[in-house]
This record gives structure tokens, sequence and C-alpha cells, in this order.
């Protein structure tokens, strides 16, 4: 039998039993099929976690926010938010702990965005074993036989900001790259992307490269750090909006004007960008990547559905001044809509 099969199965099985736990206590006889389908269900709602590596990141607050809106506008689902940050950092071992507690009491989904996919493998596989539906969001555990994944495809997002670089930099020019944090995948296929467009060209150079952990803090002390032992990039580019603010705050306190690309289309990166004193951010979709992510664990507990795909990545897109608009939290920003496009999914992300 195939791993996913066998997790189809094993969560078939849960969710049986306690339909007709339900059913029984009810006095109601009614035919059980896969997963939750049953009338017992509407008196038993679908008990669903959602996970995040930490409620201090205004990325995973808004992926938080819609995931929790979706769940509530389908109704009978009881919805619990998973906040891994621990004394102000993302930690492996609180969401590891927070997946034990959602085990021990009886959930019957999880959708998780790691912290580190590979400290996070033993309790999602935990998780499986007893049961849960569980389907990754952003961060991908290739390790374990979940149900799918949903993320953006990262590596597409780096080549974006790229291709942005060399489209603003046409005479060439030195770069500083802030890095995200080491061994979450996102930081790794978005720097891939990154060099897969800067590294076949010598015009644009990179040369200073170091990891600020996605944090705004620590954008502003390397930045401090690159500048005192470079001369003025011609532009920074960033793995993320938080380390491009710290990077905007050491350019202004050391009285420079440099382009400065973001990556997650925060709203006060769309703001900034609209000011000026940020030229591009990437959107990628968190808001789309948390809905799907749930319809696919409600359609495999509801009808006993297996997605089309193991992996659904959605296709980045660079936000600059001129298509502000489209970004999927520009009303938020104080911006006027334009329609932000659905973001294609591939089967696969980019090689």
């Amino acid at each position: 039998m195939a791993a996913h099969d066998q997790v189809a199965e094993t969560a078939g099985r849960f969710n049986r039993r306690a339909v007709l736990k339900t059913a029984a206590a009810a006095g109601v006889v009614a035919a059980v099929g896969p997963g939750l389908a049953s009338t017992a269900r509407a008196q038993d709602p679908i008990k669903l976690a959602f996970s995040v590596p930490g409620l201090n990141f205004p990325f995973f607050v808004h992926m938080m926010n819609l995931a929790h809106q979706h769940a509530d506008a389908i109704g009978g689902i009881e919805f619990r938010e998973l906040d891994g940050q621990e004394a102000g950092q993302p930690s492996s071992t609180k969401q590891s702990n927070d997946i034990d507690a959602i085990i021990a009491d009886g959930f019957n989904a999880l959708v998780i965005s790691p912290n580190d996919v590979q400290a996070l493998a033993p309790a999602i596989q935990a998780a499986i074993d007893a049961g849960l539906v569980v389907v990754t969001v952003d961060r991908n555990v290739t390790d374990v036989a979940t149900l799918a994944h949903v993320g953006a495809d990262n590596v597409i997002g780096g080549e974006a900001q790229g291709t942005y670089l060399l489209e603003i930099l046409p005479d060439g020019g030195t770069v500083f790259e802030l890095e995200g944090q080491p061994g979450a995948t996102p930081a790794i296929d978005r720097k891939k992307g990154l060099h897969n467009i800067i590294d076949a060209q010598e015009a644009v150079q990179i040369v200073f490269e170091q990891t600020a952990n996605f944090g705004r803090s620590e954008g502003l002390t390397i930045t401090e750090t690159a500048l005192q032992s470079n001369d003025a990039p011609a532009a920074i580019v960033c793995a993320n909006d938080d380390m491009a603010f710290g990077a905007i705050e050491a350019l202004s306190a050391a009285g420079l004007t440099v382009p400065v690309i973001g990556f997650d289309a925060l709203p006060e990166a769309l703001q900034a960008i609209q000011a000026g004193t940020m030229s591009a951010t990437v959107e990628q979709f968190p808001g789309q990547q948390a809905t799907t992510a749930i319809d696919i664990a409600l359609a495999k507990l509801k009808d006993g559905t297996d997605p089309a795909q193991h992996d659904t990545y959605l296709t980045p897109i660079i936000l600059s001044a001129e298509n502000l608009g489209q970004a999927e939290r520009a009303e938020e920003a104080g911006i006027t809509p334009t329609g932000s496009p659905v973001a294609s999914p591939e089967a696969s992300p980019t090689a």
C-alpha cells in the first residue's frame, strides 16, 4: 500500500470511529462513508488546528487571520490557533509540543507551516500516526507522508527579485543580500532563485551575503555592519519584508538612498513602495495558501477526496509602484485594489 493510501485509510478509520460514537450516543442510525460524511457530523464539529512558526511575524499573522476567517465562513469547524514562538522567537520545540497537545485532544486535522522542516518531521509523523489529516503550508516536509503541501514557488519568487534587480540596474552595480532563517525552505529557495538570475551575468554582483533570520532588528544591524566594511551598494535585496525594513532604517541613518527589494508584500511594504522608500516586494499569496490548504484537508475529512497532486505551488509576482493594487493586502494598506490575480497553481516547484 502506498504511503498516501495508508494515511487516507488511517484518517478514515479515525474519523469513522468518532462519527459512530456520536451517532450511537444520539440514538441515530446513519450510513457512515469516508471521513466525516454523516448526519452526526453536524453535531460534532471538525477539529482543525493551524500552526505557524511565530505570530511575531506579520506574514504569519496574516496567514493565520485568513485561515481563521475561512474556517469560520465554512462553519462546523473548531479552529485552534497554534503560535510556535517561545520567548519571542520561533521554537521547533514549542511547535512539537503543540502537536502533541492536539493529538491528545482528539483533533482531526493539522495545517502547519513548520519552523524547521527536519526538527518538526517526528512530531508531524506522530500526528499522521494518530490519524490526523496533515497538510503543510509555505514550508514542505518532504521526509513525511503528509496528505498535501501548499506553498508559493519561492524559487520563482527569488528569480523575480533577480530579474527586477537587473531591470533597475541596467549599468550593473554591487548588491547586499540579506538571507532568511538558515534551514527554512523559503529562505533556501528564495536564495536559489535569486542566484539563478544573478550568477548568470557579471554586471550586477552580490558583494555581501549574510543571514538576518527574517528579523527587522537583525536586518538593521546586519546592514549597518555591511555598510561599515563596504561602499554603499547599488541595491539591497532581502528574503523578506521585515529584514528590508531594517535595511531601510540603516540606510536612512547613514544618509543613503538605495533601492531595497523585499519579499512577502506586507501592508507596510506596500505603503513604503507607494511612499518611495522601498523599491519592490514579492507577493506570494499567503491567504490563498492558507485557504487552499484548509480546503484540501476538509475535502479529505468530509468526502475522502485526495488532492490531484501532493504539491500545489502558487506563482509569486513582483510588486512595484506600477502594480501595487494587485497585492492581496492592498486594501489593508490603504491602496485601491485593482484585482489580485488568482495565483496559478503548479504541480511541482521549479527545479
